[in-house]
């Protein structure tokens, strides 16, 4: 069915943010889609953190902080300090630190103010380390034994660079003892009943994210790797932890068209799925566009209910699952 996939995604997060259970009993669960790097993106990311770090991390506001923004939320002095003076060199023009400065006052990550010529700047809070492990799971709801062959080198791959702390695979497929075998020993298998109801087929080892990582740049006849630093991996992770805190797994409606008058929210198991009445069935992101041939715009009147214009089911929609997601956020004003 066309879509399956995407809803399958949908429901593995739904499923991971009310039922996983992460190493330590405290810390709460942060769900997000489509995460990774410029070589590795994937497709369910579920982020452990500890439970005051998570609320200390809401002074900062709902939306990711980039790698600029943070860096300078975690080096921001506790008092006035003229920036170059609170900051390391950072190796090119400093007029560049200055924009990346405007910009964070701009989004109250920090305070900077201008006494004669220069720029200083204080922290609005300390930042903390709020994230305690990062775990991957690859989507795959149709696996057979030819698909899990081909998923195994790029489990390899992820089990050597061991960014992630985990690595699973989530599947519909009947996880056979001859199809987790296709698996690399250190990967978990997850499988997902029509019921959405979810059991471990097998258990993963847990990964070395602190230690030297083993990127493979080729397989072949010679296989070509190189190394990346436990500093390269922290940097990787923060940034990873930071977009699933400023987006989460709901973000997909913010690129489809929820204010087509046959958009709807279907609601399954553990959450909501988008649901689509011209075509009577659960849709992508990518066929719910502006291009689609069912496209109605919803009438005026619908969201002319108060002013500014806030009514429509379109922007319920979106209030609703952005309210479900700064539910996971606790602190957030």
């Amino acid at each position: 069915m066309p879509g399956a996939e995407f809803g399958f995604e949908l429901r593995v997060c739904a499923w991971a943010e009310a039922h996983w259970e992460p190493a330590a009993s405290d810390s709460r669960v942060l769900v997000a889609r489509q995460l990774g790097t410029q070589r590795r993106r994937w497709d369910t990311v579920v982020v452990e953190a500890d439970p005051a770090g998570l609320r200390e991390r809401a002074a900062f506001g709902a939306r990711e902080l980039d790698p600029e923004l943070r860096s300078l939320a975690e080096r921001a002095p506790a008092e006035w300090t003229y920036y170059r003076d609170a900051l390391p060199d950072p190796g090119y023009p400093w007029r560049y630190v200055r924009e990346a400065i405007h910009r964070a006052s701009a989004r109250g990550v920090l305070d900077e103010r201008k006494r004669g010529n220069r720029i200083e700047i204080r922290r609005i809070a300390p930042y903390p380390e709020w994230v305690r492990r990062v775990v991957a799971v690859e989507n795959k709801p149709d696996l057979d034994a030819s698909a899990a062959r081909a998923l195994s080198d790029q489990l390899e791959r992820d089990v050597a660079l061991s960014l992630a702390d985990e690595v699973w695979v989530a599947t519909e497929a009947d996880a056979t003892s001859a199809l987790v075998a296709e698996m690399p020993v250190s990967a978990g298998v997850l499988t997902v009943a029509e019921d959405a109801d979810v059991s471990v087929a097998w258990h993963p080892r847990s990964l070395d994210p602190d230690g030297t990582g083993v990127r493979v740049t080729e397989h072949g006849d010679p296989t070509t790797f190189e190394y990346v630093s436990p500093a390269e991996k922290r940097e990787t992770r923060a940034r990873i932890a930071e977009r699933a805190y400023g987006r989460g797994w709901r973000s997909y409606v913010e690129t489809m068209r929820a204010d087509c008058r046959t958009f709807d929210l279907a609601r399954g198991p553990d959450g909501y799925v988008p649901y689509c009445h011209a075509k009577g069935r659960e849709q992508t992101a990518a066929e719910c566009s502006g291009s689609c041939a069912s496209f109605a715009p919803e009438p005026p009147a619908w969201r002319q209910k108060e002013w500014p214009i806030a009514g429509g089911p379109g922007k319920t929609v979106k209030r609703l699952l952005a309210e479900r997601r700064r539910r996971r956020r606790p602190g957030l004003e």
